[in-house]
């Protein structure tokens, strides 16, 4: 089975770049070694879970990207299904640029980050927008962040079909407050 990131992402222009600067080799052996990759794991709807943000990739129907920061508590982003996700979605800045977006485009890429432990996970999958009115109430609850204040107006659900571990050489740590804090009461000062 081939290596379901790769052979969606790895286009003939992609492939002719790569074979430029040198890397095509590289990335042969790479996605024969790694397998297939459609079906989220253990291990992948952990790290989802532990996520307080992502970011989350458009494209409007002039062909424009768009790239969208999502935050909220950790484990907002929900595992709902074997390769399903799901988030409630809060008012923000009213633009709807994403959800618009993916009206006509359903593909999306999210990036999920963990900057202390320099791990990234890229994500492929179709998007679909539903109204919180319109989804039933124990489906509205799985997807709502416990004691969070705000009202959902929508539920985003991306059904996904790819995905792939990035590995940290770039990836610069970053801690949150939270982080930095429980690092400060794991050292004796």
């Amino acid at each position: 089975m081939a290596h379901q990131f790769a052979e969606i992402m790895f286009t003939d222009d992609v492939k002719a770049a790569q074979e430029q600067f040198g890397s095509r080799a590289h990335n042969e052996r790479f996605t024969e070694l790694a397998g297939p990759n459609e079906e989220l794991g253990e291990n992948e709807a952990w790290f989802i879970g532990q996520r307080d943000s992502f970011y989350l990739a458009t494209v409007n129907e002039d062909g424009w990207p768009y790239v969208q920061h999502r935050g909220g508590p950790r484990g907002f982003l929900k595992l709902v299904g074997p390769n399903r996700l799901a988030y409630a979605d809060f008012r923000g800045n009213t633009q709807l640029v994403s959800v618009g977006n993916s009206s006509s485009n359903d593909r999306v890429s999210l990036i999920l980050m963990d900057y202390p432990n320099r791990q990234r996970l890229k994500l492929l999958g179709h998007m679909r927008v539903e109204k919180a009115s319109d989804v039933a109430p124990e489906d509205l609850e799985t997807v709502k962040p416990a004691n969070y204040r705000g009202l959902v107006e929508r539920v985003n659900y991306i059904d996904v079909v790819a995905y792939d571990w990035n590995c940290p050489q770039h990836i610069t740590p970053r801690f949150s407050k939270d982080e930095l804090r429980a690092l400060a009461e794991d050292t004796d000062v």
